[in-house]
């Protein structure tokens, strides 16, 4: 499953095990900075999503209260 076709749990839990892993016993320095910049563009990647579907529930509140 691409990127783009994960639903925002699937992101979010995602996210929530990369953040485990930094408090885990597999935790590694040596991949501590690759897995933190791949959770930070996943946090972004998020929030545009967040972004989005806020956007499209303030356009269908709108179009409702008409």
């Amino acid at each position: 499953m691409t990127e783009q076709n994960k639903t925002l749990k699937q992101k979010i839990d995602e996210l929530e095990k990369s953040s485990d892993w930094f408090y885990s016993d597999e935790f590694s320095l040596d991949e501590a900075a690759a897995k933190y910049k791949a959770a930070i563009d996943l946090a972004k990647e998020l929030q545009k999503d967040l972004s989005d579907l806020q956007n499209e529930i303030e356009v269908l509140n709108e179009d409702f209260s008409k």
